[in-house]
């Protein structure tokens, strides 16, 4: 059997996270797949990707790429955070360590809400934004992306959620992204939209490399 194979039908894929909600995403989303998915927890001695690009897409593609070739599988990963408009874009790319490098998720949340205590609640429009990237050791295969627009509000509501969930208003929707059941996340939410996106790439990808196989 071949290196990045579990089966004569399955290859193995990395979902570069240690963060078990964008995995149980990744996972859901992706289940009807021929691919065998694990996470980064698998290698615990590969170091973190540094995260050197100025954008989201330029993020997920070095990490796509970083991990690919760390592992010596296929590697699917993402960048993806918050821009609020009141604030020209910020936290942006900086989004899991807005408030420091080793800040959690209330630490960023009280950091952000702080930032934008004097703005009224109609000015506080934002968006989720993801990128992703798939990436073989040889090089990146496909890129995606996806977003989802709604409010920064002030008090969290709703447990379902991680990062700034529970502050993001979706108008349409009357809740948070924290409030909305998994199942109705995967169907809105900036991650899901790009996985969508980048799932036929995925599928040609991996058909076609089951092709060259034989």
């Amino acid at each position: 059997m071949n290196e990045g194979e579990t089966s004569a039908t399955q290859r193995t894929l990395v979902v570069a996270t240690m963060n078990r909600g964008k995995l149980r995403e990744v996972r859901d989303l992706l289940s009807g797949l021929p691919v065998h998915l694990i996470s980064l927890d698998e290698f615990p001695g590969i170091a973190v990707a540094e995260e050197t690009g100025s954008t989201f897409a330029e993020n997920a593609a070095i990490k796509a790429l970083y991990y690919a070739r760390a592992t010596g599988h296929w590697a699917l990963a993402d960048d993806s955070g918050l821009e609020v408009d009141a604030l020209d874009g910020a936290p942006g790319v900086r989004s899991a360590r807005y408030a420091g490098s080793q800040a959690d998720d209330r630490a960023n949340n009280m950091k952000l809400l702080n930032a934008l205590r004097d703005v009224p609640s109609e000015k506080r429009t934002a968006r989720f934004f993801c990128a992703m990237a798939l990436s073989s050791p040889e090089g990146v295969l496909a890129t995606a992306a996806g977003r989802l627009e709604g409010f920064i509000g002030d008090e969290p509501r709703g447990a379902n959620g991680f990062g700034y969930d529970p502050h993001f208003y979706v108008p349409e929707l009357g809740m948070t992204a924290a409030q909305m059941p998994p199942e109705q996340k995967n169907l809105i939410s900036h991650r899901g939209q790009a996985l969508r996106a980048i799932l036929p790439e995925i599928e040609r990808q991996v058909a076609r490399a089951a092709h060259v196989r034989h």
